[in-house]
């Protein structure tokens, strides 16, 4: 074991004045905490609901470590799905031959802009107009009229309804 070494005079004096600088610096800081209120009470946040709601903290995003699908959903709806069947009635014979309607039974769900790119898809027509009209045992009647530049005769020849 190791006794301690004593210091020289002028060392030992050095070091007592650094103290006291110290001391006086230290007593000043003190001073200005007392002024200041080292730990003044902080005012308490009103609570204006006796239930207490967890405050809403970090969402982190997404990041699926798997697809949930393995493949996308192909679409139900396409034009064979829209267009069931051309209708052959008298009726349907008779816009044929006098107003240039084709009159075809379609989906309920199918709308008009679907059943004219449904035709204009599977008979390569143009459709001016799409009228509509669910029947009253519950399927949809489509009338759709074709531009001057086809004949829904034609048409109707090459599908073979005629």
């Amino acid at each position: 074991f190791f006794l301690p070494r004593k210091m020289p005079a002028k060392k030992a004096a050095a070091a007592a004045g650094a103290a006291k600088g110290g001391a006086v610096a230290k007593a000043t800081k003190a001073g200005a905490a007392v002024k200041q209120g080292l730990r003044s009470k902080k005012s308490n946040k009103v609570r204006k609901s006796s239930t207490f709601h967890r405050p809403k903290t970090l969402k982190a995003a997404r990041a699926p470590k798997y697809p949930r699908k393995s493949a996308p959903r192909a679409n139900k709806m396409d034009q064979f799905q829209i267009i069931k069947y051309p209708l052959t009635t008298e009726s349907a014979m008779k816009k044929i031959e006098d107003n240039n309607t084709l009159v075809f039974i379609c989906d309920v769900r199918a709308n008009k802009r679907q059943i004219a790119q449904a035709v204009k898809k599977m008979y390569d027509i143009v459709c001016a107009k799409v009228n509509t009209l669910v029947r009253p045992d519950g399927v949809k009647k489509a009338y759709v009229r074709l531009t001057q530049d086809f004949d829904a005769l034609d048409v109707a020849n090459k599908i073979g309804i005629i």
